[in-house]
Order: C-alpha cells, then sequence, then structure tokens
C-alpha cells in the first residue's frame, strides 16, 4: 500500500474506536445504571488512553510527511489527520485520560446536583474539570490564548476576538427588539396537558418527516436533548413536559437536524476525519434551521396544528394563526434550550463570557453561581430562582466542553445565511411546508451542506452553500421580520 493507503486505513481503525468511546457517552446519559458511574469514568478514560496514543503515534507524522493524496478529498483528509495528529501531541497522554474519566464522572455528580438543586455538591468535581482543561488548552495554544485553542477544537479558524466582535454587532439589535415585543401583549400558550405516549408517537413521525433514518437511528430520553454517532449509527435523543409539547417536539426536530447531518454525509467518507461535520457551528446550523426557519415557520405551523389536534384533540388556541403565536411566543424564561429565537443568542453570550473567565482564571468556579446570577439579572431583568434555571441547567460544562457555547451562535448565523438561498432557490417553500413537506428543503441542504461532511472548512461550506459571506445580517433581518409581524411592531 501507499503511504496514503497505510494512513486511511490505520485511521479507520481509530474512528472506529472512537465511535465505540461515543457509545459508551450515549449509553451513559440514557440507560446506564446510576452505580456505573465511577466504572463507566474508568472506561472512557481507558479509551482515550487508547486513542490518544493512536493520535499521537510517530507513524502517523512518517506517513503524512510521504502521503500523496490522490484528489481533493484526499487532501482534506490529510489536513484534519495532520491537525488533529498535531493538537493530540501537544497534550500529554495522562491529562487526556484524567479528562475524560474526570469529565464521565461529573456528568453524574452534574446530573444529581441539578435534581438536588445543589451547586455547592457539584463544586468539588467541577473545579477539577476547570483545571483540567485549563492545563489542556495551556498546552495546546503554547505561547497562545488558552480559550482559542479550546475553541479551535469545535470550530477551526474561528478566534475568541471575531466572535466577540460578532456578539458586539448582534446585541444592540436584539436587545431592542426584545424590548419592543415584550412590550406589545404576549400571545395565549397551550394551557392543557399532553400525554407522553402522544408526544412521543408525534416526535417519532416529526423525525422521519425531517428525514431521520430509523434503520440507522433510535430515539431515547435524556435529562438533556443530544445527538450522537455518526455514519450507520446515530443516535438521539429528547425529553418531555406534560404542559409543553413543544419542549418534546422541537427538541426532536432539532436533534433530528445534527442527525440527519451525519446520516447524508457521502458513505466513502464513513470512519475518516470527513465522516463527520464541518464543525460544531456548521452542525447547530443544521438542527436551528430545521427547528426554527422550518419548523417553527408560518408555513409548517399550520400543518402541525392541524396533526396535533388529530393527537390530541383540542389545543386551547384558537386557530392555526393563534397556534404559530404559541410555537413563536417571546416570553421570560431561564432556560437556554427552551429561549425564543429573539432571546436565544442573549443567552450564549452570557455563557461565552463566563467560559472565558473561567478559562483565563479571571472567575473562580466558587464564585460561577453568584457570577451567573448576577449577568442573569442584568441581561434579562429578573434573578434566577434555582440552580437547575441558573448554572446547572447545561451538562456542557460538567463534561468539558469549554469552547463550545459560541458555536450556538455561530450556527444560527449560518442558518439566517442558508435560510435566505434556500428561500430564493425553492420560491414554494411555502407551500410545501404547509403540506408537512420538507422533502425540498431537507434535500437542498443534503445536497448543499450535508453530504461534504468535513471536506471544506466552516466558513467555505456556508459560503459554498449560500453564495454569501458569513455575516449576522440575513439572522438578524428575518428575525426583525418574523417577530415584527408576529407583533405588529
Amino acid at each position: 500500500m501507499s503511504a496514503f493507503q497505510e494512513l486511511m486505513a490505520y485511521q479507520r481503525d481509530t474512528e472506529a474506536l472512537a465511535q465505540v468511546g461515543g457509545r459508551l457517552g450515549w449509553d451513559q446519559e440514557t440507560v446506564m445504571p446510576r452505580g456505573a458511574a465511577q466504572q463507566r469514568g474508568t472506561e472512557m478514560g481507558v479509551i482515550e488512553a487508547v486513542l490518544h496514543a493512536r493520535r499521537c503515534d510517530p507513524r502517523v507524522g512518517e506517513w503524512l510527511e510521504r502521503a500523496e493524496a490522490p484528489d481533493a478529498a484526499g487532501q482534506a483528509q490529510l489536513r484534519e489527520i495532520a491537525r488533529e495528529h498535531e493538537r493530540s501531541l501537544k497534550v500529554p497522554a495522562d491529562l487526556a485520560r484524567r479528562l475524560a474519566q474526570v469529565t464521565s464522572q461529573a456528568q453524574g455528580k452534574w446530573a444529581e446536583a441539578r435534581a438536588n438543586e445543589d451547586f455547592s455538591a457539584f463544586r468539588p468535581i467541577l473545579e477539577e474539570v476547570v483545571s483540567l482543561k485549563r492545563q489542556e488548552g495551556a498546552a495546546l495554544a503554547q505561547e497562545g490564548d488558552p480559550y482559542d485553542a479550546l475553541l479551535d477544537g469545535y470550530e477551526p479558524a474561528t478566534n475568541a476576538a471575531q466572535i466577540a466582535a460578532m456578539f458586539d454587532a448582534m446585541r444592540p439589535r436584539l436587545v431592542a427588539l426584545r424590548a419592543a415585543i415584550l412590550e406589545r401583549p404576549m400571545p395565549q400558550g397551550l394551557t392543557r396537558q399532553f400525554d407522553e405516549a402522544g408526544q412521543m408517537e408525534l416526535s417519532r413521525e416529526l423525525a422521519g418527516a425531517f428525514g431521520y433514518d430509523w434503520t440507522r437511528g433510535r430515539l431515547d430520553m435524556a435529562v438533556h436533548p443530544f445527538c450522537s454517532g455518526s455514519g450507520d449509527d446515530v443516535r438521539i435523543t429528547t425529553r418531555i413536559d406534560s404542559a409543553d409539547p413543544f419542549n418534546c417536539l422541537y427538541s426532536t426536530i432539532h436533534e433530528v437536524g445534527h442527525a440527519t447531518y451525519e446520516q447524508a454525509i457521502n458513505p466513502d467518507y464513513a470512519l475518516t476525519p470527513l465522516g463527520r461535520g464541518a464543525s460544531m457551528g456548521v452542525h447547530e446550523s443544521q438542527s436551528r434551521i430545521y427547528e426554527n426557519q422550518l419548523g417553527r415557520s408560518r408555513a409548517f405551523c399550520g400543518w402541525l396544528f392541524d396533526r396535533m389536534r388529530t393527537s390530541f384533540g383540542d389545543l386551547s388556541v384558537a386557530d392555526a394563526d393563534a397556534f404559530y403565536a404559541a410555537v413563536n411566543r417571546v416570553h421570560n424564561g431561564y432556560i437556554r434550550t427552551e429561549a425564543d429565537e429573539v432571546q436565544y443568542n442573549l443567552h450564549i453570550m452570557l455563557r461565552f463570557d463566563l467560559e472565558r473567565a473561567l478559562i483565563s482564571g479571571d472567575l473562580a468556579v466558587g464564585d460561577l453561581e453568584a457570577a451567573w446570577n448576577d449577568r442573569f439579572k442584568q441581561d434579562f431583568g429578573y434573578a434566577v430562582d434555582c440552580p437547575s434555571n441558573g448554572c446547572l441547567q447545561d451538562v456542557h460544562w460538567s463534561v468539558g466542553l469549554f469552547g463550545y457555547f459560541p458555536t450556538y451562535t455561530l450556527g444560527n448565523l449560518y442558518a439566517g445565511c442558508l435560510n435566505e438561498a434556500l428561500r430564493r432557490d425553492l420560491p414554494d417553500l411555502d407551500d410545501q411546508l404547509g403540506k408537512g413537506d420538507l422533502g425540498g428543503a431537507t434535500g437542498w441542504l443534503r445536497d448543499k451542506v450535508q453530504r461534504h461532511g468535513g471536506l471544506y472548512l466552516p466558513a467555505e461550506v456556508i459560503g459554498r452553500a449560500s453564495g454569501m459571506p458569513v455575516t449576522e445580517e440575513p439572522l438578524l433581518t428575518y428575525l426583525e421580520a418574523k417577530f415584527g409581524a408576529l407583533y405588529r411592531l
């Protein structure tokens, strides 16, 4: 075999092992018995140690020096393998293993602390996670910014200064739009209970309508909805609130956006670095456009209104227009994943600033709860009432995902660009959505974005798909037009 072929064969084994590790993570958050947490942490640590050793293997560097790519996809494979190899070499093996072990254990402690409304019970292990992530960031950054180094693991070719500039450009218009809306009468929401079985049945139907391949996936319950896996095994989770079916339905649609991205990637890329999304921001663009620009559109809400009445009977809203207003209500709330489109990015800005301060050392973990509560009161105008509605609401920091949060807003920006191009290319899109037909929209996204996997860098894949550079303008224009009409601004 050529050096390129040897490298790719080796890489496929590494990718397959990483998928096994991911499956352990899925099991931990869905069906693993609570008493297994300590052992699972050890298991995850061992797998990470093996993966780290494989990624640092000197043969990888030797193959990279000698490999000649046969085509553009091969060049992209070498780019991504080299990137992973270089990052891995910077992180000591014992640190990588310890991170995997501690974050596995921290996830369970976070879930327990969240259920008991007790940040102090979570604080010790979070302090250990933050300490380890600071070490990892410093190792990766060398002489640079540790937070930028962590961010680069989720969104290549992006740094905190660029994101902060985008946030600074977005914040005034989002704050002004939010203030104008909250001065208007709030639409009525749904006021009855919705049974779990009915919500899950409709969630499964919606997942199929948005293109989820059930022969290669499954839907389960979790504390925090997520998507796991790639290729021929891509799993999603959701959660249920009997008083709020939109939580379950739109969480499912959101995760299906992630899942169909993974399922649609060119099968030639399976178990290679190109066999996954281009970045977490691009990944989020798919889940957000599925959930919001498609799933919360007036046209699709009209179809969903009729479908929900078939399943649940009277919905406590008068008609399809009132249902559309209920789906898109802008209202006070604590939870990021339940936030409306207008306020969602303000939640991300709060987390971005706090996690940068944690990694830099400007904020101690012991002061995190108070800092969160103070910032939330400043940004949203009311006080956090309990830890599960505050700094314990998200799983991300417990599992070490520092640098991940800003990719949610990047995903929204990318989705804004894609939505503008999608509607330009499919002028009859609303007619399709009004019939519950997602095939045109999801097919467009599959062709323009999803099938390419990691072939292109994030800004390139969005630019190629949308025909425009990435800016915040399409998203802000969309939000101002949609909610301006809804609230008669």
